[in-house]
């Protein structure tokens, strides 16, 4: 139907109020109806009817007609948010410093740089030879190559040795395929060489003509082959260095901090296993570190003549440190070095000449511990704040003091900061700029809560708000989390979300089970026959908020995506009454049927995760959670539903379907949207601004609930 413009009901001679008019303009705007097609999907004798599966098919006119239906709607019932829209758009645009520049980092004879210009949605990568004084060298510029694209991502930038060349990845649709190029740092011009279907990275040699990269299957889009290509060859004869034939495992290739060696790894959920080889002797065989043993976890550094070895071996459930000589790397020949604590997650380590540096979490925080060679003077680096984030960036140097690292909080602006581990003194490289002049971290609280699971779980909830904050009820609440694949979500600053807080919101995250924010075994809770947890964990954290009148079943809101879109799809299915409205993004819904298909992209490599439904008690345990198989003849809160047509990660047919069977089952009239980019995949728009786009979209839809105009 055709949009009626506001200012015809202006010149209506009838007397109703504004309201009255938005909601007869609404009331002509009829949601579409995805038509039902029965399809049985049988399984361990079970039988499943799924009336949209016919929704699977991106390259079906009737499909992209239904998308662009469901995007009409979206459109015309949120016309009278456009302005708000827009005006946040621009507020959240201001904020942010569009000449912006990365803090400078040093590297094999140069100084990197990565900025941008006033104006310009994409990155300008250049360098400075020597010192930051010399004059700039541009080595790309993002704005100019995505010209005349819809979508545009460069990846995987990477410097030989000698200076000269850069490898680079270009992806155009969004699928995550990026083709591999390179350029002449020295003439500029750019080989006419193309290497697709690839991860976009690549590791050079030391023979600076020499790079190994990461091809994917092209249907399954799984990390499975490392190839080997010579500078000015023919691509078709590239050598094929190795096939990761098990569909459950990852393959991927690096080049270690000492440049000494180059590195394949493979990775499954739950095992991983190395080779490697001398970086100057690319025609050489690969040699094994440790072969993979199901349930063994580690990862390795090289430094002098020994690997250090971040590992789980010997029930090490949240991981120590190990080593071994460089010439006798399997695992009865690994020393222990820091051993394993139950209340510490061992996270990672950076290596420099004199020093170890440790990343840990306790408590749910992040720690840094220094750790001097000698055996003497270990300390942690103080951080104050009751919830923060705190890591190390980039240190590509080993005979240096200088640990660079990164900190921010929930009310402190991101910073790069320079620590002296030998003196101890540390200097502020750079702070996250918040424009407009109206932000003082002073006028917002952060607290650190603690919600009771069902099962008597102590789940940590972060939050923030502007003080003055009464609990009475009656305050609109924003919580957020994702809870999988052990991915811990660390408290952190965003000038984006002073759009909420500023209008009265509260904004805070659950750090449910399902991810590692609580050490290995707050992951292992929350995953496979355990996985309900997470949801479950969500679910309280919402009642504790709730009781302790932070807010109130009309004023809370819930936000997830992707893995944590499925906890999205889950919550409204088990208690859509704790909440006002929901915001889904690219959604993992239908989640029998996608691990059911090993065609799909990233299915095999998810067994060790969520299960794999081949096995009975796995699939009935995932379909007593699916959230497409458990829509249902009840009142649905107002949710919000984005996706991407190109998405690699969760299929965009996922969320389609799910909102087809919700719009189709449910008994209220709580608005229903679903917007699909029909440009874009898992991660939206490009574009620096662009995504601010997405973001006044999500943002509107709570403030409209909130009836908050501006």
């Amino acid at each position: 139907m055709k949009k009626i413009p506001y200012f015809v009901f202006i010149s209506l001679t009838f007397v109703t109020s504004c309201k009255d008019k938005k909601e007869e303009m609404k009331s002509d705007v009829q949601p579409p109806i995805a038509k039902i097609v029965p399809h049985n999907l049988e399984k361990h004798g079970d039988i499943r009817t799924d009336n949209y599966f016919w929704l699977n098919d991106r390259e079906n006119k009737e499909v992209i007609d239904y998308l662009n239906k469901e995007n009409d709607y979206y459109e015309k019932m949120t016309a009278h948010t456009k302005e708000l829209q827009g005006d946040l758009f621009k507020e959240m645009k201001a904020r942010i410093k569009e000449d912006d520049t990365s803090v400078p980092y040093f590297y094999n004879g140069y100084y990197y740089i990565t900025r941008f210009e006033t104006g310009k949605d994409y990155p300008i990568y250049s360098r400075k030879k020597g010192s930051l004084e010399a004059k700039e060298e541009i080595m790309f510029d993002c704005n100019e190559l995505a010209k005349g694209q819809a979508y545009f991502s460069l990846n995987g930038l990477s410097v030989s040795e000698d200076n000269q060349w850069a490898t680079f990845g270009v992806d155009l649709v969004s699928r995550r395929q990026y083709t591999i190029r390179v350029k002449n740092l020295i003439t500029g011009d750019i080989l006419p060489e193309e290497i697709e279907n690839t991860t976009g990275g690549t590791t050079w040699a030391s023979d600076n003509k020499t790079v190994f990269y990461t091809k994917k299957d092209p249907k399954t889009l799984r990390s499975d082959m490392i190839y080997k290509h010579v500078l000015k060859s023919d691509v078709k004869k590239d050598e094929l260095v190795y096939h990761e034939k098990d569909d459950t495992f990852a393959t991927f290739v690096y080049k270690d901090k000492s440049k000494k060696y180059i590195v394949i790894g493979s990775s499954s959920t739950l095992t991983t296993e190395y080779q490697f080889l001398e970086a100057n002797n690319p025609n050489g065989e690969f040699r094994l570190f440790q072969k993979r043993t199901r349930g063994l976890e580690y990862s390795i550094s090289h430094f002098g003549d020994n690997f250090y070895i971040v590992t789980n071996k010997d029930k090490a459930t949240n991981f120590k440190l190990m080593k071994t000589n460089e010439k006798a790397t399997s695992k009865e020949n690994w020393i222990e070095v820091i051993p394993h604590r139950d209340d510490v997650l061992l996270e990672g380590v950076d290596i420099f000449k004199d020093f170890l540096v440790v990343e840990e979490r306790s408590n749910g925080l992040n720690k840094i511990q220094i750790r001097p060679w000698s055996g003497e003077g270990a300390y942690y680096l103080p951080f104050e704040s009751e919830t923060y984030t705190a890591y190390t960036t980039t240190n590509p140097d080993f005979d240096t003091e200088i640990l660079r690292y990164a900190y921010q909080s929930l009310i402190t602006p991101s910073s790069v900061i320079d620590f002296n581990m030998k003196t101890k003194a540390k200097v502020v490289l750079k702070q996250q700029e918040v424009l407009g002049g109206k932000f003082d971290k002073n006028n917002y609280v952060e607290e650190r809560i603690w919600a009771t699971a069902t099962d008597g779980t102590k789940v940590p909830i972060s939050m923030v708000y502007r003080k003055g904050l009464k609990k009475d009820g009656s305050n609109p609440f924003l919580l957020y989390a994702y809870g999988s694949y052990g991915a811990s979500m660390d408290p952190y600053f965003s000038t984006t979300r002073l759009s909420l807080l500023d209008r009265g919101f509260v904004y805070a995250i659950a750090h449910i089970r399902g991810g590692e924010d609580l050490g290995r075994q707050w992951y292992e809770d929350g995953k496979l026959l355990k996985k309900k947890n997470t949801f479950t964990d969500f679910i309280d954290c919402s009642k504790y908020v709730i009781a302790q009148k932070y807010t109130s079943p009309e004023h809370l809101y819930a936000e997830g995506g992707s893995a944590g879109g499925l906890l999205m799809g889950a919550i409204v299915n088990m208690a859509p009454e704790l909440y006002n409205g929901v915001i889904a993004q690219v959604p993992f819904v239908d989640v029998v049927t996608t691990m059911l298909d090993d065609t799909i992209p990233l299915t095999t490599g998810e067994y060790d995760e969520w299960g794999n439904p081949n096995e009975k008690e796995y699939y009935d345990y995932m379909k007593s959670y699916s959230p497409y198989d458990n829509v249902k003849v009840q009142s649905y809160p107002n949710m919000y539903v984005s996706t991407g047509l190109h998405d690699s990660q969760v299929q965009y047919w996922e969320p389609a379907k799910w909102v087809a069977k919700i719009r189709a089952l449910k008994n209220n009239d709580k608005l229903l949207f679903m917007h699909t980019n029909m440009d874009a995949g898992h991660g939206g728009a490009s574009g620096r601004f662009e995504a601010l786009k997405d973001l006044a979209k999500e943002f509107s839809f709570l403030l409209d609930l909130e009836k908050i105009k501006q």
